[in-house]
């Protein structure tokens, strides 16, 4: 089973490979936006939390991300009871919640936005991506294709993720995701698609840090002080961090100044 799974994960790395053009696309908007000393904000929920750390901050990666998480959608810990898994699925399928989300931020069509849903059918990422559209912010979806493309969005109007992007990455992970059948057991387990999401995150970011590096604005990037010793690693640290605060600092000075028309 093992090999099987391995062998599953090549065939992901095959299916990113040819969305080549998709990804330098997203990392050219990317750029842009951080160029222009915006933010790109990154949103998941569930599991798709995973995506958005994956892409700030952790080490190899750089400030001009904004990651939004919300603890209500994203904390499976518990699993039962108070803050558990049941409250969680419920609410990420509350119509309006995105547009509370998003209350918070002065966004600008400078911005950018990623949005990660696997199934790119539930209420709370598709209304993140609707609202962001409306505001004239170019979204760029990251679902796994073919789960999305049998799934049901539980939008009334039937209207999926993929309906409110810009660009749509994918995954490459199977139906239901899970890409092993064992013998005997009923259903396939050992899922794929954070497996296909790490690599498209990390491939945007690895050309994301060239287009920025040829631009003459090369990113702090988070290092191990094993490759480049104590006293360097905290100076990166701690001026991404400072210019993550300056970005930030930018979505909330004019909060509540406008008011947002539909």
């Amino acid at each position: 089973m093992i090999a099987t799974y391995l062998e599953k994960c090549r065939q992901l790395i095959d299916t990113v490979e040819e969305q080549k053009s998709q990804l330098q696309q997203a990392a050219q908007w990317f750029a842009e936006t951080i160029l222009a000393g915006r933010m790109v904000h990154v949103f998941g929920s569930g599991h798709s939390r995973i995506m958005v750390e994956e892409m700030w901050p952790r080490y190899g990666s750089f400030p001009g991300f904004n990651p939004i998480v919300e603890l209500s959608l994203t904390f499976h810990n518990l699993v039962v009871g108070a803050n558990g898994q049941r409250q969680a699925m419920f609410l990420e399928n509350v119509s309006g919640l995105a547009e509370r989300i998003l209350r918070n931020y002065d966004l600008s069509e400078q911005d950018t936005a990623l949005i990660i849903s696997s199934s790119g059918c539930n209420v709370v990422p598709i209304e993140m991506a609707e609202e962001f559209q409306k505001r004239g912010v170019k979204v760029v979806a990251l679902i796994t294709k073919e789960h999305s493309d049998q799934s049901t969005s539980k939008r009334k109007d039937g209207l999926k993720l993929s309906d409110f992007a810009d660009l749509i990455l994918d995954t490459g992970a199977p139906v239901g995701d899970a890409m092993v059948t064992v013998p005997g057991l009923e259903t396939p387990v050992a899922p794929g698609s954070t497996v296909g999401g790490a690599l498209i995150v990390n491939s945007i970011k690895a050309e994301l840090a060239r287009l920025l590096t040829e631009a003459g604005q090369p990113p702090k990037v988070l290092t191990a002080t094993a490759l480049v010793g104590a006293e360097r690693a905290t100076e990166l640290f701690e001026s991404a961090y400072d210019e993550h605060a300056h970005r930030l600092a930018k979505l909330y000075a004019e909060v509540g100044k406008k008011t947002f028309v539909r």
